[in-house]
């Protein structure tokens, strides 16, 4: 069972989700096993995601939210029309540490790489 959000870390959710794409399309059928495995991978893969309904009232919709968040252990962030919004954190051994990257060729240790600085504009006379 999902925990509860706090008001304060759904209205963060929301600020996250505004700029994001629905990845989920759910049809006429609504929820089959298929949109459920593309909705449980989308959540391993990104924690938060929207989700469009087509073709359903507000009441359909609001029920297929509780459904998908019964069967993937989401908890609800926003229902706006036809938009879904769920969050599902990320357990920690999915979470791997991003590899160090190697250093440039080239590159002597306690230098700056000199990336960054600004070049000098050249000055032109006509």
């Amino acid at each position: 069972m999902p925990r509860e959000l706090t008001p304060a870390e759904r209205q963060a959710l929301k600020g996250r989700a505004h700029r994001l794409k629905p990845v989920v399309l759910v049809g006429e059928a609504g929820l089959t096993p298929t949109v459920a495995g593309e909705i449980e991978r989308a959540l391993t893969a990104h924690e938060l995601i929207k989700i469009r309904v087509m073709g359903a009232e507000r009441v359909a919709r609001a029920a297929l939210l509780a459904a998908v968040c019964a069967a993937t252990g989401a908890a609800p962030v926003q229902h706006i029309g036809k938009v879904l919004v769920i969050f599902r954190e990320r357990p920690p051994e999915a979470i791997a540490p991003a590899p160090a990257a190697p250093p440039r060729r080239g590159a002597r240790p306690g230098r700056p790489s000199g990336r960054g600085t600004p070049r000098r504009a050249k000055i032109r006379s006509r």
